[in-house]
């Protein structure tokens, strides 16, 4: 069994060191997508007009190449793992901010004018009452980003080793051995399955107040719009 696990001399750490590795370089940039998301959205639903180009800015940015924007990176950032988890936070955008932006404008605006004669500023209702009731739209969208950036991370092999699993694909290529494919395919596909359990067993916390029936309409419908 220990043998399975057996990394080459080029892989600095072990086999769930590079997991380790592969998650942190995989969801430390969805969660600056969100980080940045959150407040671009909130423009976008207060001024209507500036969400058309917000939404066109992010699919452009979605269209470039993740090696070309690697190569764009390396003359300021270098072969690190900085260079491999910018154009992945970049990428979460354009499924982070349609989720965010569908899902705030989903609350009835009956809800915010109690919101506001109860004495909440906007700061405080979009915190409060928009976010929470957004809540299965916006991790629907992290669900697609988060998988998304899992399976990208693995093109970072391409510049220097920084593609943690896809790594041990590299290597598996180069030493003609087979166990370390499998090793490197099984392992990303396994992270994205139990992030995305993670994620719904989140969302199912937060939003104990819907039925079961009505947070699956909610997921498929927020799903959608997230990927068009």
């Amino acid at each position: 069994m220990n043998e399975l696990f057996d990394m080459p001399s080029d892989i600095q750490q072990g086999y769930f060191g590079v997991v380790a590795l592969h998650l942190r370089e995989a969801l430390l940039p969805v969660l600056t997508g969100l980080l940045v998301a959150l407040p671009v959205a909130q423009l976008c639903v207060r001024l209507r007009w500036l969400y058309p180009p917000v939404l066109w800015v992010t699919t452009v940015l979605y269209a470039i190449p993740s090696l070309a924007f690697f190569v764009v990176l390396i003359d300021y950032t270098g072969l690190s793992e900085l260079t491999v988890m910018i154009p992945l936070a970049v990428y979460s955008l354009v499924v982070l901010v349609p989720a965010i932006v569908d899902g705030v404008r989903s609350v009835p605006q009956e809800t915010l004018a109690a919101a506001t004669a109860m004495g909440f500023g906007p700061v405080r209702r979009y915190v409060q009452v928009q976010l929470p009731i957004a809540a299965p739209a916006i991790i629907a969208g992290l669900r697609v980003a988060s998988v998304s950036s899992i399976s990208l991370v693995s093109v970072g092999m391409l510049i220097g080793n920084e593609g943690a699993l896809g790594n041990l694909l590299n290597s598996g290529m180069i030493y003609h051995q087979d166990r370390l494919i499998w090793l490197s395919v099984a392992g990303t596909a396994v992270l994205a399955i139990l992030v995305d359990a993670a994620l719904i067993v989140l969302r199912l916390l937060l939003t104990p107040w819907m039925p079961r029936g009505a947070r699956k309409d909610t997921r498929t419908a927020a799903v959608k719009e997230a990927a068009r």
